[in-house]
């Protein structure tokens, strides 16, 4: 299973949104990811996010690469993963 790719769910281990889940929507290079949440359903802007601060999962869905926050919202509808989103979670840091 490759970690880094368009559609991966991950958690946020740094920063304010620690805790949170994302979505990877575009890998820009071998270190920064963009992710979003969307916003509006985890509070995750989308935004650049260092592949070192976030922590994949093992849960993907079907995504094109750039995808709107309406489009990732309507693909983790499909995949009933709305409920598992909204839960955060306690990042585990790398010490």
């Amino acid at each position: 299973m490759p970690a880094i790719e368009v559609g991966r769910l991950c958690v946020k281990t740094y920063g304010r949104e620690a805790g949170r889940k994302c979505v990877i929507v575009d890998i820009i290079d071998e270190n920064f990811v963009l992710i979003t949440g969307p916003k509006q359903l985890t509070g995750v802007r989308r935004r650049r996010a260092n592949i070192d601060h976030i922590e994949p999962l093992d849960k993907k869905i079907n995504i094109e690469k750039g995808a709107t926050d309406q489009q990732v919202l309507d693909a983790l509808t499909d995949a009933g993963l709305i409920t598992f989103m909204r839960e955060p979670v306690k990042p585990k840091l790398a010490i």
